[in-house]
């Protein structure tokens, strides 16, 4: 029997169950108590066996300890927290500096402005301490998690057996929410700063990890064979040939590091990480529109100079100077930023204000833009009332009643189906493995919930991003610009993209909807491009001397070869959506995201685990689907 035809049956089979719902036994609607499995109580009991009676919370205290010492000397360096080495804190203006130079050192005077601007930006609208309690835990976090990832990663690269291991952990780890990183933290360490930065730091060392082990594995056999002709051992191979070898793809992986660190410290602010997050997460609790706006661009500004810096510094070639060239022009850059210091620091005892600029002698926005706002607001109230009135009477209340209506048997049955129909018997097996999991939780309801927020909100993305995507790709201009916003989009915390839809739509459904809407675009709009550019030249030729108009070359050509990296873009999309949508569900959603903020506040590891787990089953089924599908794609093209 053909693949096809199995999953025809099984699809018929899928709506036979549907359709006589009324007839079916009650095990078959919804999984029968006898049936859910008491995962939480398990967990909690490993956990409270490894950290009471094997002692790792005396492990886990003692390195958060060591971690709090660093935290402490960062603080007092830069916000002035009453620590050792009591030298702080540093002046704004002498920051701001270095921040120029660094700019100046990686990318040249572009740079160096948005760098020095950035920073003043920050401490003439009075955010300097916010700002730097949340730049004073990346400061250590990042580091930890860069030479974690890349031990690990060497690691991996050494050990097939220990790559075979590490690689379904990472899959399940990059697939699993924030909240569920920050709830066995706050049971071992507790909240605060030094909770704040443990979570951080497991949060953003997967891609690390990944990155290494892509450098070493790139590294070419003749820069190997060229090293053991030098007489390299072992050790000096890969410190000084591997991995400089592998610069380019380590330092992606400091990006990527960099700026997982500041979305999970602005998110740190539900287990008490002070900063930015924690002030913004207040606001946006307050409907203060106007000061969440500021506060959110800073967020975005700090976000987008990191991912330019990191971005530079990968993609910057080191500079040999010749031979005797004197010191002080080998290292002109860093002269001139200690002559700047020096400066400032001398000018910041004189002036204060060029020292710290405090709340009363700050400016603000907020009142202007919450004039704007409220304008804003008064003159779009007629579409967004009407537009939400009309989603949630016609659209969500539907379609959620609609998932949880349904039989959870036929549910699992349609999903093996589509395994099956793309990808055979074992595609089959683990969509069901997957989602009987999510069933035997015994949160099947709430996980149908963020299964119907997750599909309509990438439908409407898709609606959105695709045709973009395709208009952006007809020109290479247009492409440029749009792939730049996209960049800029990418690195914003998804913190952010709550503001505008709480500003037009309050707090409801609508607003969760419109931030997952444009949080999970984003890949969608990216990928679309690069497919469409991707595409050789010589097919599109092809069709044009075969007198194919550019409609039929859009969809005979171009779309069906750009095809499996279209789909790379929605397997990010739905991912970024399950994330968004737990994210979201501080401003009201009966899903698992809201369950999974209830047991952070009440540290039930276990309940927040599974919680999570399910998300991740989620997304994990869908990047097999994914996977599967783009990789029988490209083999029938011949790619």
């Amino acid at each position: 029997m053909t693949r096809t035809r199995v999953a025809q049956i099984l699809l018929a089979a899928a709506l036979c169950l549907a359709i006589g719902k009324l007839a079916l036994p009650e095990a078959l609607i919804r999984p029968p108590e006898w049936m859910v499995l008491p995962f939480a109580d398990w967990i909690n009991a490993v956990f409270a066996f490894v950290r009471d009676d094997l002692g790792l919370i005396h492990v886990t205290r003692a390195f958060a300890d060591g971690l709090e010492w660093l935290l402490d000397v960062t603080a007092n360096l830069l916000y002035g927290k009453n620590r050792w080495p009591r030298l702080g804190p540093i002046p704004w203006t002498v920051i701001a500096v270095s921040a120029a130079m660094v700019g100046q050192a990686l990318g040249g005077p572009r740079l160096a402005a948005f760098g020095g601007l950035t920073f003043v930006w920050i401490a003439v609208l009075g955010q300097w301490q916010w700002a730097m309690e949340t730049l004073s835990v990346i400061a250590v976090a990042a580091p930890v998690s860069i030479l974690t990832g890349l031990v690990l990663g060497t690691l991996a690269w050494k050990s097939e057996g220990f790559r075979r291991v590490l690689a379904p952990l990472l899959n399940v780890a990059q697939s699993l929410p924030h909240f569920a990183y920050m709830i066995p933290v706050v049971v071992f360490i507790g909240v605060g700063p030094k909770a704040g930065a443990i979570v951080t730091i497991i949060f953003s060392v997967p891609p690390m990890i990944r990155m290494t082990l892509l450098g070493l594995q790139k590294v070419p056999e003749e820069v190997i064979e060229a090293g053991h002709m030098a007489g390299a051992t072992r050790w000096q191979l890969l410190r000084n040939v591997r991995l400089p070898t592998a610069r380019t793809e380590l330092l992606v992986g400091v990006n990527q590091v960099i700026m997982q660190c500041l979305a999970m410290v602005v998110l740190a602010s539900f287990i008490g990480m002070p900063g930015l997050g924690q002030k913004l997460l207040q606001l946006l609790q307050a409907l203060k529109i106007g000061r969440s706006i500021e506060i959110g661009i800073t967020i975005v500004l700090l976000a987008v100079l990191l991912d330019r810096c990191t971005k530079a510094w990968a993609t910057r070639q080191p500079v040999h100077m010749e031979k005797g060239t004197p010191w002080a022009v080998r290292h002109r850059l860093v002269l001139i930023w200690a002559g700047l210091v020096a400066l400032f620091w001398a000018l910041s005892l004189v002036f204060p204000i060029l020292h710290e600029v405090y709340r009363r002698e700050a400016l603000s926005l907020a009142g202007p833009l919450d004039a704007a706002m409220n304008w804003l607001i008064a003159t779009l109230d007629p579409v967004t009332q009407w537009l939400r009135w009309f989603l949630i009477v016609w659209v969500l209340i539907p379609l959620r009643d609609g998932m949880l209506w349904l039989p959870f048997s036929a549910v699992l049955m349609f999903l093996a189906a589509v395994g099956w129909a793309i990808g055979g018997r074992r595609s089959a097996l683990i969509c069901v493995a997957y989602f009987g999991l999510i069933a035997l939780s015994g949160w099947w309801d709430r996980a149908m919930i963020t299964v119907y927020t997750v599909t309509f909100a990438v439908f409407l993305a898709t609606l959105m991003g695709f045709p973009l995507g395709i208009w952006a790709a007809r020109s290479e201009t247009r492409a440029r610009g749009v792939l730049l916003i996209c960049d800029t989009l990418q690195t914003f915390p998804s913190f952010i993209y709550l503001i505008p839809v709480i500003m037009l739509f309050g707090v409801n459904d609508v607003a969760v909807v419109g931030a997952v809407v444009l949080f999970a675009a984003v890949p969608l709009v990216r990928y679309t491009i690069e497919g469409l550019r991707g595409v050789p030249g010589a097919q599109i030729e092809a069709a044009d001397m075969s007198g194919a108009t550019q409609r039929q070359t859009l969809w005979s050509v171009r779309l069906p070869l750009a095809l499996p990296t279209i789909m790379v873009g929605v397997n990010q999309s739905v991912m970024f959506s399950l994330f968004m949508v737990i994210i979201a569900a501080f401003i009201g959603t009966q899903d698992l995201g809201q369950e999974m903020q209830r047991a952070l506040s009440s540290s039930d590891v276990g309940k927040g685990l599974v919680l999570g787990l399910a998300v991740a089953f989620m997304g994990l089924m869908v990047d097999h689907l994914v996977t599967t599908s783009a990789a029988r794609r490209r083999r029938a093209l011949g790619l």
